[in-house]
């Protein structure tokens, strides 16, 4: 299996920074216990507070593509609908 590492960047809406932080939060046990794995970080901008990154690294994308289905992060996408300004996702190979 290939290592796949996401980068995942989510910006918050101004005035809901704090509720998408909390949904974001949420995320980290549930997600870190599924199968694959291997780390998922979250962290938030020193300088902007509204921007929010999520490191992960899981085993192969076969199993980070299983994540992306759970229905956690489709109860995330319905609890911050219309206070996330930008979501993007870039799937990296480790190359070192």
């Amino acid at each position: 299996m290939t290592p796949l590492t996401v980068i995942a960047n989510i910006t918050a809406k101004a005035g809901h920074i704090d509720h998408v932080k909390a949904e974001l939060i949420k995320l980290i046990a549930v997600t870190r216990a599924e199968e694959g794995c291997i780390n998922y970080d979250l962290h938030q901008d020193n300088q902007n507070p509204a921007h929010f990154t999520f490191y992960e690294s899981w085993a192969s994308r076969a199993l980070w593509q299983i994540h992306m289905n759970n229905p956690h992060l489709a109860d995330y996408l319905k609890a911050t609908e219309g206070a996330v300004d930008t979501f993007t996702i870039n799937e990296m190979t480790p190359i070192g």
